[in-house]
């Protein structure tokens, strides 16, 4: 098991403590309010579709705050350099957008209460179940791994053996889900939100202060890693060495479409905020608003990953005691003063927590939704079905617990998790973008495209690329070939199961298929949203020209 390394304790004092304690009460309150208005299942699940855009945005953003955002892309700056941009502008922002412009409206025009319930509509019970599945594994994987990052600032902060720090943090969140459902969820993620904020700021004002302002990171980082180490695309030729370990084409495919729109476009843990918002147009707006946060925030970890590359020149390297996971904490060791370092430590939980929460929420609606209340426990009251989603919700949280102890054994997340989203995300985004807009996709296509995306990105990651046949650099270049390779195998199949099996009646097609629409779904546009700063295409687009104008200096 992955420890932090040995003398890397937080110097916290009884103001940190305070500061901690005082967070932690703030959020079993916001449980407790939430609580009140849980009625239904509906309520419990996706807060009775009530929310309005800005909460829901923000809430979509801080779900993605997690493992992934804080430890992990740290990691992955002090590990590959700048290159960790392209995770933000073409690894985020083109999808949340495309979700925002084209899927939402299915998404929410066809009322479906979760992701997998839409390829019930769309195919069969045959790839519903598949999904549901798939989908509740993974969601329980992801989850581990936040819970796995929390522990080790818990680690950092109380001395706790990591064993300990996972079961008392995974306790921590299933009290405050239990309680008040998504609602207090997605309000505590907005709290996080601007929690997260207040612990990464200083953390970068201070790093780059110590290392004498942008000018000297830069240039000790040129004499130490190479001027590809602070270029986005240097190196990135086919047949070029680069610290990725990946060229331009696996970047833009790999990563910029099929990872990416695998990911935010069907990972169920962010569009769950989208489908709690109060009407089609709010659902629409909630993955552009968070667009623009998520673009600016790469900065808040990508430079303190750097500060630690520059500080620790053998961080992460053999021989060393420090693992990249560690240049967060190590660095929040090193430059924070008590009382901002108690705001560092409770905006580092408050991450984790909200990774956590995110992806447990979405796996107990999945699990009770599309698998329990659909194939084994039927046409129950719906007091049953809040009690049951209370109940494996507790079971989600146990079985991350035992995941985490897996995420602990990779010295950078970020790589495990790229893993996953290769294996789970990608294979369901070929199934649904090919469902969504070639009517002719059969029936049976959806499963049989499901199962060979998933297995064909296994075999090549842990039978191909792991046992030598072909030779990639990093695992983070493998994971880009492994999408690649799902995605492809996922379309060949559901194009050869196309041609020799029925296509779904037209008639059923409606609101499902691109160019369609469900009778009766259309509804009256709340107060204000016709105005034109609300306007998706105005803020889909802005995101995306905003995108490729923060490439211009990291390009050169």
């Amino acid at each position: 098991m992955q420890s932090l390394a040995a003398g890397l304790r937080l110097p916290t004092n009884g103001l940190d403590y305070t500061i901690l304690a005082i967070y932690f009460i703030v959020v079993l309150g916001i449980g407790f309010a939430a609580r009140a208005s849980v009625k239904t299942s509906l309520d419990f699940f996706l807060s009775g579709r009530s929310l309005p855009a800005w909460v829901t945005g923000l809430a979509f953003v801080a779900a993605n705050l997690g493992a992934t955002e804080i430890l992990g892309m740290s990691a992955t700056g002090a590990q590959y350099g700048v290159a960790v941009v392209h995770w933000y502008w073409i690894g985020a922002i083109p999808a949340m957008v495309f979700l925002g412009l084209v899927m939402m409206p299915f998404y929410y025009g066809s009322k479906v209460r979760s992701v997998p319930e839409f390829l019930l509509q769309r195919f069969d019970k045959s790839a519903h179940l598949l999904a549901s599945a798939l989908f509740a594994f993974a969601a329980v994987l992801i989850a581990g791994v936040n819970l796995y990052a929390l522990s080790i600032v818990v680690e950092a902060l109380l001395g706790w053996p990591q064993w300990v720090a996972i079961v008392v943090a995974g306790l921590f969140v299933l009290a405050y889900i239990t309680i008040g459902g998504l609602s207090s969820a997605i309000y505590n993620e907005v709290l996080q939100f601007f929690v997260i904020l207040a612990a990464l700021i200083p953390l970068t004002i201070l790093g780059l202060k110590r290392v004498g302002g942008w000018d000297g990171l830069t240039g000790s980082l040129k004499s130490s890693h190479g001027d590809n180490f602070l270029s986005a695309w240097g190196g990135t030729g086919i047949g070029e060495a680069n610290p990725l370990g990946a060229n331009w084409l696996t970047i833009v495919l790999g990563l910029g479409f099929v990872l990416s729109f695998g990911y935010w476009t069907t990972n169920f843990a962010e569009v769950q905020r989208a489908l709690s918002a109060k009407n089609l147009s709010a659902a629409r707006r909630t993955p552009l608003i968070a667009a623009f946060p998520k673009m600016f925030i790469v900065f808040l970890v990508m430079i303190p990953g750097l500060v630690a590359a520059t500080l620790v020149p053998k961080i992460g390297t053999p021989g060393s005691d420090l693992t990249y996971n560690d240049a967060i904490p190590l660095l929040m060791q090193e430059l924070l003063p008590n009382g901002v370092l108690g705001i560092a430590v409770t905006g580092l939980l408050a991450a984790f927590m909200a990774g956590m929460a995110a992806n447990v929420s979405s796996f107990n609606t999945v699990f009770t939704y599309d698998i329990w209340a659909k194939y084994v426990k039927k046409d129950k009251p719906d007091a049953y079905y809040l009690r049951f989603g209370r109940l494996i919700t507790a079971i989600g949280v146990l079985a991350s617990i035992g995941t985490a102890f897996i995420a602990s054994s990779f010295s950078n997340i970020m790589g495990y998790l790229q893993t996953l989203f290769s294996f789970f995300n990608v294979p369901m985004f070929v199934v649904f973008v090919i469902g969504m807009f070639w009517k002719r996709a059969s029936v049976k296509s959806g499963v049989w495209g499901l199962f060979a995306g998933t297995s064909a990105a296994m075999i090549n990651y842990f039978w191909i690329y792991k046992q030598g046949v072909i030779s990639i650099p990093t695992d983070q270049g493998a994971n880009f070939v492994s999408a690649i390779v799902g995605f492809v195998a996922g379309a060949v199949v559901m194009v050869a199961v196309t041609l020799f099996t029925a296509p779904k009646p037209a008639a059923e097609l409606a609101g499902l298929v691109y160019g369609t629409k469900s009778p009766g779904v259309e509804e009256p546009p709340a107060e204000g949203d016709s105005a034109w700063y609300r306007r998706p295409a105005l803020l889909g687009w802005g995101a995306i020209a905003l995108a490729a104008l923060c490439y211009i200096p990291y390009s050169f």
